[in-house]
Formats: C-alpha cells, structure tokens, sequence
C-alpha cells in the first residue's frame, strides 16, 4: 500500500512535467522568449537592418521574418516598406531603435550619429557596420552580414554562389563590347538642385562598370549642376534615378532644363537612348539585384 500511494505522486509529476513542456513548445512556435532552462533552441534574433541593400540581402535569404524594424531607404521589395520605420540612416535616435528590442542593429557604414551606435551597444544591442565601396566585394559583404545576423549562413553562401555566376557572366558580355566607350553623365535630382556625380560616387563606379566613361571626373562626390559644367562635359547621354524624373515632373520637364540644352544628349533627346534611369536603391545600392540592373544599364548604353 505504501508503495502505491508513493507511486500515485510520481505519476502525477510525470504528467505535469509533460503538460509543462508541451506548453513551452507550443510558446516557442509562437516565437514566445524561453528561458535558457527550457533547452528548446535559442529565441530567433530580432534584427533592424539600417540600408535598403541590406534589408534586400535578408529578404532574398527569406530571413524577413527576423525583421522587426528597417530604415526609409528600406523600399524593397515592397513588403519591406511594410516593417516600422527608424527613421534616415544617418539620423537614427537611440530611443526609436531601443523601442524595437533589437537584437541587433545591421547597418551601412556611415549610419549614426556615432552616438547612437554607442548607446546602442551599452544597451547590449549588437551593431555590425557594413563596409561600402562600390564594387562587387559589396554584395559579398552584404550577403553575408544578413546570413550571419539571421542564422543563415548556409543559405547566404548559396546565395552567393548564384550571384558570382551571374556576375561573372554579365562582366564578360560587357568586357566583350568593342565599341566605343559613350560619354556620360549621371544627374541626381531627389529634393533641391540636381547634382552631377563625380569620382568615389556609386554612380560613377556604376556608369564605369557598364562601360561607360563619366564626363564629370575632376572632382569627388556631388556637386550642384551648371551650365559650365553642362557645356564642357558634353555628354551623349545621362543616367539618373527614377525618383529624380518624379520630383522633376517627367522626362519632358527634365529636358526643359536649360543648361541640358548645351549638350548633345539634348540634341538627341527624341532618340530613347539619350535619357536612361533606374530605382535609386537598384542603381546605386550595390545590392543584390546588381548584376541584372548592370546589365540592363549596359544594354541602355548600347543604343546611344
């Protein structure tokens, strides 16, 4: 008798114990936060990415899940400009990240202030800063930073491999091109006075990669567009960003323009070919889509 009565209380134990880890698994598929005594596997990170390449790189990794904030340059793909907002990535507050119970903080080199990134990382919020040079290492790097911040690294590195191949064989399709190099420049118009690029710009190593020479080459960075300017570039064509055709009213209001009136792309601007553009953050994020938009720019400058 006194057997089975001490036998009754284990029993019991045992089925509690299996109610209670049925309940912690269930909570855990919720994506409830387990304490490490459960052993059920490590809570998924929460991450903010600060850069629309990198939130790019952790969608195409089908990472997205992990995202619990991104940044206003965060626009594709479009499920992407569905997640909290941070703010500009150079004018990030500590307060509206921290709000967020990050993880951690994967952002472009150059996002801040500095502060922010410091308070960030007292708070006990890990931040990677991505390096940014303008050229295909960028991709490498991007990719994988996101497989590393949201445990897929195995899939980064298959990421990786496909867009290797890809870019290898757009490269040599634009290596192979014998024709002359056309003379180009790249205008950025997205609030104010349109700027021209120069050297150690994303434009400029755009316009370089697909072939192409930059007219504006005696300075670094942007500068304010000028009828001097305009008249001694003489470009054949221009490049900008599709967003800067919109804040300028179209490709007809762009033409009205009167320092572009003093070059030849203005003279052939009825051909097609004398005015071409992209998505900003496709053209000048060095994201993974870069090999297609590369392709599709060289293709453009084929026609002028």
């Amino acid at each position: 008798m006194k057997r089975m009565a001490s036998a009754r209380p284990l029993a019991r134990q045992r089925r509690d114990w299996l109610k209670a880890s049925a309940g912690a698994a269930a909570l855990a598929g919720l994506g409830w936060p387990l304490g490490a005594q459960a052993n059920l596997g490590p809570r998924p990170a929460r991450l903010i990415t600060v850069g629309g390449s990198l939130t790019e790189a952790v969608f195409a990794l089908g990472a997205q899940a992990h995202l619990v904030g991104t940044d206003t340059t965060s626009l594709y793909p479009a499920a992407a400009q569905e997640t909290p907002k941070v703010g500009y990535m150079r004018q990030l507050s500590a307060e509206g990240l921290l709000a967020l119970r990050p993880d951690v903080v994967l952002a472009l080199a150059g996002s801040g202030p500095p502060l922010v990134l410091t308070q960030l990382r007292a708070a006990r919020v890990q931040v990677e800063l991505v390096e940014r040079r303008h050229e295909w290492e960028d991709v490498r790097r991007t990719v994988q930073a996101a497989g590393r911040a949201t445990g897929r690294e195995a899939a980064a590195l298959e990421l990786q491999r496909q867009l290797d191949q890809r870019w290898a064989t757009v490269r040599a399709r634009i290596q192979a091109h014998t024709g002359a190099r056309p003379r180009v420049l790249f205008i950025m118009a997205h609030g104010g006075s349109p700027l021209v690029a120069g050297r150690q710009t994303a434009a400029h190593a755009m316009l370089t990669l697909a072939g192409a020479d930059n007219v504006i080459s005696g300075f670094n960075g942007f500068r304010p567009l000028t009828a001097e300017s305009m008249a001694a570039a003489a470009p054949d064509a221009i490049v900008t960003t599709t967003q800067s055709l919109q804040t300028i009213g179209g490709e007809s209001a762009f033409w009205q323009r009167p320092e572009l009136s003093l070059t030849p792309a203005w003279r052939r601007r009825h051909s097609g070919a004398a005015l071409l553009h992209q998505d900003a953050l496709a053209l000048l994020g060095f994201g993974p889509r870069l090999p297609q938009v590369l392709e599709q720019l060289h293709q453009g400058l084929l026609r002028v």
